[in-house]
């Protein structure tokens, strides 16, 4: 079985290799002649393997930036402020051009001539800066300073989950629930110590944890309604005794726990 570590490694070499293509593709595009005469008697065979930028950029950032946003969160703004568009921007300069204006194909002119002041070459640096901050979680597996407890910690909740998953297939409703409900509660303790945000209660439980998160802005209203349904369901199969969960509640528990342990860091 592919442990996270490996599978993020996996992933982070694909996104280089994918970025460094889609650099010379956005190249191509603002300068052929020029960016077909560097590449040299291969400049055919390259151009056929390229892919588009303007098509596939999209995914690649959001793939990259899932990434950093485990493993680099520090520069997770950074990384974003390349692509997104300044607010407010009254004119729109070679300064303040970005990747998300290039995908637009945005070219600004001036004056009756139509003169160039800013186009999509504008966006070549922003990218480059991108790869350089997806390079930068690279060298972090390599350091010793990279912190793997985290990783450690979802392969031991994936383990857990599924066991929760047998459980529920055997007909052990109420174990498989108080399983997956250790998992939830455990996951939110940790993504509030990422976000330094402290607990007064000695022994906190999911609704707790789910309180102060809404209250730190990391939750939003949608997600905060969904951990307090997971909660209830949770405390039904650990303490109510009026009636017993259904599979298919059990089943809704173990599916959220698992979407918030691959999305709430």
């Amino acid at each position: 079985m592919q442990t996270n570590l490996e599978r993020y490694r996996s992933d982070l070499e694909r996104l280089i290799k994918k970025g460094e293509l889609l650099l010379i593709s956005l190249q191509y595009n603002c300068f052929p002649d020029q960016t077909k005469k560097a590449m040299g008697e291969k400049s055919e065979e390259i151009l056929g393997k390229l892919p588009t930028f303007d098509k596939d950029y999209q995914t690649w950032y959001s793939e990259s930036k899932t990434l950093i946003k485990q493993l680099l969160p520090d520069r997770l703004n950074d990384f974003s402020r390349h692509y997104e568009k300044p607010k407010p921007r009254k004119e729109i300069d070679y300064e303040n051009y970005r990747i998300e204006d290039c995908l637009q194909g945005l070219i600004v002119t001036r004056g009756y001539e139509k003169i160039k002041v800013v186009g999509p070459d504008a966006a070549i640096p922003h990218f480059k800066q991108q790869q350089a901050i997806l390079n930068a979680v690279s060298a972090r597996f390599e350091s010793s300073l990279f912190d793997i407890r985290q990783l450690v910690q979802a392969d031991l909740f994936e383990s857990e989950l599924a066991s929760a998953q047998e459980l529920l297939k055997n007909g052990f409703i109420r174990a498989s629930g108080a399983v997956a409900g250790v998992v939830l509660e455990k996951h939110l303790a940790q993504v509030a110590e990422n976000h330094s945000i402290p607990m007064r209660k000695k022994h906190p439980g999911i609704s707790d944890y789910n309180e102060i998160l809404k209250q730190a802005d990391v939750l939003d209203t949608p997600s905060w309604r969904q951990i307090q349904r997971l909660g209830d369901i949770r405390n039904l199969c650990d303490h109510n005794k009026e009636r017993e969960p259904t599979k298919d509640e059990v089943q809704e528990l173990i599916s959220g726990v698992d979407k918030f342990c691959k999305t709430l860091f």
